[in-house]
């Protein structure tokens, strides 16, 4: 964990991206949890003399689905690797016309779809409740917006999130009905990770990279396997270009998140200290241990 006020980047690479470019000083190492297993091995670096934690979402090789991850254990992983932010990276399909195949979102809120995952560190033994009304980390999104529009990228700062379950694709009723909700994009991954982020007090924040337009467009073939694959090579090459710029703009000692991402549990806990599970507690360890270690 980190206990030096060192700003430490976690990323967090989805379909398309299982390895970071321009990383000194690599090293991949696995990191246990008591939460069962991560995706992958850590791989370990510097980029422009900040330390970098890139975790591939799906496991080198693509060997996990999106229900399958085990969503706790990569967060859990990151938080003791002693990240202090993450950026997501995510592959998803466009709810909106304007929103072609190779643009870039920054979103800023979610809706969470997903229904077969264990969405909380608490529960039975310590309940605890936190605000998940702005998900996004607004500083993080700052450096991301410079960072890209400093390189040229197409891209579009807020928009929402559908989180569905896959891993199968959407209808066509069900892309409709996703899009009169007004949503920009819709992927299987950052929901319940940005959820758990947010339990670990982590700054989070998400670039969702557009390959598709789902299935909804009626002058553009439904979404494959295949033609996703087309556009995610090119949308990896962005991205590791983005992760580049922005991990330098974010150098520096770590100061206290202006939104309280950092700070998401002081009052969240609601289980008296002493009706708590220990063996929940020992599990919280890395998660909840700022605020526990006070109890």
């Amino acid at each position: 964990m980190n206990h030096a006020g060192e700003t430490v980047i976690g990323i967090i690479g989805g379909s398309g991206l299982y390895d970071i470019e321009g990383l000194h000083e690599k090293s991949w190492q696995r990191i246990h949890s008591p939460w069962g297993e991560a995706s992958d091995e850590l791989l370990f670096g510097r980029i422009g003399g900040v330390r970098c934690v890139f975790l591939p979402r799906h496991g080198r090789g693509h060997r996990l689905s999106p229900t399958h991850l085990n969503y706790r254990a990569n967060i859990d992983v990151l938080k003791r690797a002693g990240c202090t932010d993450i950026i997501s990276l995510s592959a998803v399909g466009s709810l909106k016309e304007e929103l072609r195949p190779g643009h870039f979102v920054i979103v800023d809120q979610f809706i969470d779809r997903s229904f077969a995952r264990e969405k909380s560190f608490f529960g039975k033994g310590c309940v605890a409740h936190v605000a998940m009304a702005d998900p996004v980390c607004p500083r993080l999104g700052d450096a991301l917006e410079r960072a890209a529009r400093g390189l040229g990228l197409p891209l579009t700062r807020g928009g929402t999130y559908l989180v569905m379950e896959g891993p199968q694709f959407s209808t066509r009723a069900e892309s409709e009905l996703y899009r009169s909700w007004g949503c920009s994009v819709i992927g299987m991954t950052n929901m319940p990770e940005a959820k758990l982020a947010r339990e670990a007090e982590l700054c989070y924040a998400t670039v969702a990279m557009v390959t598709d337009y789902d299935v909804w467009h009626t002058e553009h073939a439904d979404v494959t396997v295949e033609a996703v694959l087309k556009v995610l090579a090119d949308n990896a090459a962005k991205a590791r270009a983005l992760i580049g710029a922005v991990v330098p703009l974010l150098a520096g000692k770590r100061e206290p998140c202006r939104a309280g991402c950092d700070r998401a549990l002081e009052t969240a806990i609601v289980t008296a200290p002493e009706r708590r599970d220990p063996r929940l507690m020992a599990r919280l360890d890395a998660v909840a241990g700022r605020v526990l270690a006070r109890a």
